[in-house]
């Protein structure tokens, strides 16, 4: 077996420091990003990833080491997860890209569907039955087009689609999410901000996944004094703290070298640990890395003010939520946007970041390109395919300076082409067979 390229750095100093910047405002300058970062992953712990409560073991402090994604291999099993509304389209539009890619560069993916969300409840009254789960961890990796819908909303949380999401996440241990956010400068003048603000932005969060208050334990409704009360619990271990600013810290050094850690250690006893962790792990381990802390609420006004002065982004699980969201849109569209969730070993799922988008489903409106680049993705952290991730990334830039466009970035009187879900994919496997792009096969 061939040894992959890409391993988790974690490079450490005894004594050395990380110049580090506490809640600043970072003057506006260009950070535009280096070199994609290579796949990162951690170390499995002796425990569940989960912090749905103290007694659940989380991760011990200090625990990560380096690991490898797939080695490069000549057949790979990858298990699609169609899902809801418009997943079923997008996801065949992928598939002919990717047939496209391995007939260009001599190698297989072998696909087998599963299902999840509302389909799953339809189908198994499961959001993901135990199915579901075997097939995703017996394969290489996971591409998951998207869930959800009206038809659901309703139902019993245990019998909502993002139930079965959250637990997907909880059983492959998908404890890092991480969403690029890149201003393609065909695209520039579909953001809502202007010109100056949006172009060159480069953006990485690195999300939490697994802990936070989505699984804090205790939580629920109870009546209390004749009165329902809803509460959760905001809840983080050092050792879940420690292997995201890990995989953050290597991200960081393989972009720009710039970390901004989002907190609200203000006033939040979680986000207090959560600042000292990440500190001393870049800090010690990364000591290139230049850090800076910002509270959330200033992150969230600074992302609009001047994205440009963030590179990568770490933070826990809801803030990551929003702040994700908000820096997806400053490239115009959801519909462009890819995300890889990772764990300490075992497949990762990679998938858009925008939904189901019932509305539209069905009717041949959809932007596949998200899934695309979710592909690509794939292909770079899981299957150690770096150039053909960079075909693929090459093939959708392509097909915008063609003057493509699906409805969610078709401006009034820009001259471009407005095309379907099923011709965007077809125009992308076609130019995937022939964009220029040196490929070591």
């Amino acid at each position: 077996m061939t040894t992959p390229k890409r391993l988790l750095s974690l490079a450490a100093a005894a004594g050395a420091a990380s110049s580090v910047a506490v809640d600043a405002f970072v003057a506006p300058s260009s950070t535009a990003a280096g070199a994609r970062p290579p796949a990162v992953r951690t170390a499995p712990s002796s425990s569940s990833s989960s912090s749905s409560a103290v007694s659940s073991a989380p991760p011990s402090p200090s625990s990560a080491t380096a690991l490898r994604a797939v080695a490069k291999k000549d057949v790979y099993q990858i298990t699609l997860l169609p899902g809801d509304g418009i997943g079923p389209e997008i996801m065949s539009a992928t598939k002919g890209v990717l047939d496209a890619l391995t007939k260009r560069c001599g190698f297989r993916l072998e696909t087998t569907e599963a299902l999840i969300g509302g389909a799953a409840i339809d189908a198994a009254n499961d959001p993901f039955p135990d199915e579901s789960l075997k097939q995703c961890l017996s394969g290489d990796s996971v591409l998951l087009s998207c869930i959800g819908g009206y038809k659901w909303d309703s139902n019993p949380r245990e019998l909502r689609p993002e139930t079965g999401l959250l637990k997907m996440r909880k059983e492959m241990g998908l404890f890092a999410n991480l969403r690029p956010a890149k201003a393609l400068k065909q695209l520039v003048d579909a953001s809502a901000l202007k010109r100056e603000v949006v172009e060159g932005v480069d953006v990485m969060v690195v999300r939490e996944l697994t802990g936070d208050v989505y699984f804090g334990s205790p939580k629920g409704i109870d009546v209390v004094d004749g009165q329902q009360v809803g509460y959760n619990n905001m809840i983080y271990s050092e050792g879940e703290i420690e292997r995201i600013a890990r995989v953050a810290g290597d991200v960081a050094s393989k972009r720009s070298g710039k970390l901004c850690s989002i907190d609200k250690a203000n006033v939040l006893d979680v986000s207090q640990l959560w600042r000292d962790v990440v500190t001393d792990v870049i800090s010690r381990d990364f000591p290139d890395v230049e850090l800076s802390h910002m509270y959330v609420d200033n992150a969230a006004m600074q992302l609009v003010r001047w994205p440009k002065q963030f590179d990568t982004m770490v933070t826990g699980n809801i803030f990551g939520d929003i702040l994700s969201d908000e820096a997806s849109m400053l490239v115009g569209s959801l519909g462009m946007l890819p995300s890889a969730s990772i764990g300490s070993d075992g497949p990762g799922v990679f998938e858009p970041c925008h939904g189901s988008a019932p509305d539209i489903a069905g009717q041949d409106k959809a932007n596949p390109l998200a899934l695309i680049l979710s592909a690509a993705m794939m292909l770079r952290y899981d299957l150690d395919r770096e150039e053909e991730a960079d075909i693929l990334e090459r093939a959708v830039e392509e097909v915008l300076d063609r003057g493509l466009r699906t409805a969610d970035i078709k401006q009034e009187g820009d001259g471009c082409e407005l095309v379907g879900c099923e011709a965007m994919g077809k125009a992308v496997a076609e130019i995937v067979a022939s964009v220029d792009v040196a490929v070591e096969v």
